[in-house]
Order: C-alpha cells, then sequence, then structure tokens
C-alpha cells in the first residue's frame, strides 16, 4: 500500500475516533453539565426536549465510524475493493454532515471542522493515492 493510502487510512481511523467520541456526547453523556456546555444547552427543557435526536444522531454517527474502521480492517486484511469502499462512503458522509453543520450558522464552524478535518484529509489522500500510486 502507498504512503499516502497509509495516510488516508490513518485519517480514517482518526476520523472514527472522532465520531465514536460524538456519539458518546449525544447517545450517552447527553444530559451531563460538561455536554450541556459544549452544545449550548442552556436549561433542562431543552436537555429533555433534544434528548431523543441527540440519542439517535449520535448512533448515526457511531455507525459511520464502525464502517471508517471496518473498512480500514478490510483493507489491511487484503480486501482492498471492499475496504475502500466502505471508507470513501463513511469519510464521505462525515465530511458531508460537517458541511451542512458548517452552514447552520457561525456558532457550528468550530464542531464542522472538527467533526470534517480527518475525513476530509482521508478523502484528499485516498484519491491522491489511488490515482498516483504514491
Amino acid at each position: 500500500m502507498s504512503v499516502l493510502l497509509v495516510i488516508s487510512s490513518v485519517c480514517a481511523v482518526l476520523a472514527a475516533v472522532v465520531h465514536v467520541y460524538i456519539f458518546f456526547l449525544e447517545s450517552v453523556a447527553w444530559t451531563s453539565p460538561r455536554v450541556r456546555r459544549i452544545f449550548g444547552l442552556s436549561s433542562d427543557t431543552e436537555v429533555q426536549a433534544t434528548r431523543s435526536l441527540a440519542f439517535n444522531q449520535g448512533f448515526y454517527n457511531l455507525f459511520l465510524a464502525i464502517g471508517a474502521l471496518l473498512g480500514v480492517v478490510l483493507v489491511i486484511a487484503g480486501n482492498g475493493a471492499s475496504g475502500w469502499t466502505l471508507v470513501v462512503f463513511s469519510t464521505a458522509s462525515m465530511l458531508g454532515a460537517a458541511v451542512i453543520l458548517a452552514g447552520t450558522g457561525r456558532r457550528y464552524l468550530n464542531s464542522a471542522f472538527v467533526q470534517g478535518s480527518f475525513p476530509l484529509i482521508a478523502l484528499l489522500f485516498a484519491f491522491l493515492g489511488s490515482t498516483f500510486g504514491v
């Protein structure tokens, strides 16, 4: 595997780690004071009103993380076609979600940057590695 594809794989794993963390925040720790501060929730009413939505959204993040990790595992195991398909699909979905988040307002730009940086790098290096094979 080329150096560029190794970098892509590492970034896909890092993107998965970020998305597992987001899953934890949204689906496990949503009502904690720390998570309330992170997401700007000021009242118990807001927390309770958004709890089921956050729980559901957290699982979307978890499933994307699992897809990216499984893709990297398949690549390492020698099944590049299926592995890279999963890596590209999962990281492209993560990046798409980050772009949508960024478009919802200036308040979300930092979160979108955190959510989308590793997927963007993973996709860029996957493309370069598959195109140039360096």
